[in-house]
């Protein structure tokens, strides 16, 4: 059970903060206004939060292993979000970011 709230929690800081990013990149780039940028700056914020939940109570672990969960989560949302379509090599990397999460977060170790 802890293995699956923790990948549920990473896929939430994912939403939380590649969809603060992506808000206010909106709202600049594409001038979208600022409720857009303000919405994003709530999101990412919401994401600093969401982290603090992980049932592991290492800050540099977490932080480390998420990196992972965010370039694959980027890549995914660029997809959905705005038709972006990586290629191999993104796919790639973006499967050997993943198995580095699986290593830092669910590596046995010592009690």
């Amino acid at each position: 059970m802890t293995v699956a709230k923790s990948l549920l929690l990473f896929a939430l800081a994912a939403v939380a903060e590649i969809g603060g990013a992506w808000l206010v990149w909106q709202g600049v780039r594409e001038h979208r206004g600022w409720l857009w940028v303000g919405a994003g700056v709530i999101a990412l914020g919401l994401y600093g939060f969401v982290a603090t939940l992980q049932p592991d109570a290492n800050f540099g672990r977490i932080l480390a292993a998420y990196g992972g969960v965010f370039v694959a989560g980027s890549l995914a949302w660029g997809m959905v979000m705005d038709g972006f379509r990586p290629d191999r090599y993104d796919i790639v990397g973006a499967l050997v970011c993943l198995v580095g999460v699986a290593v830092i977060m669910y590596a046995p170790r010592p009690a």
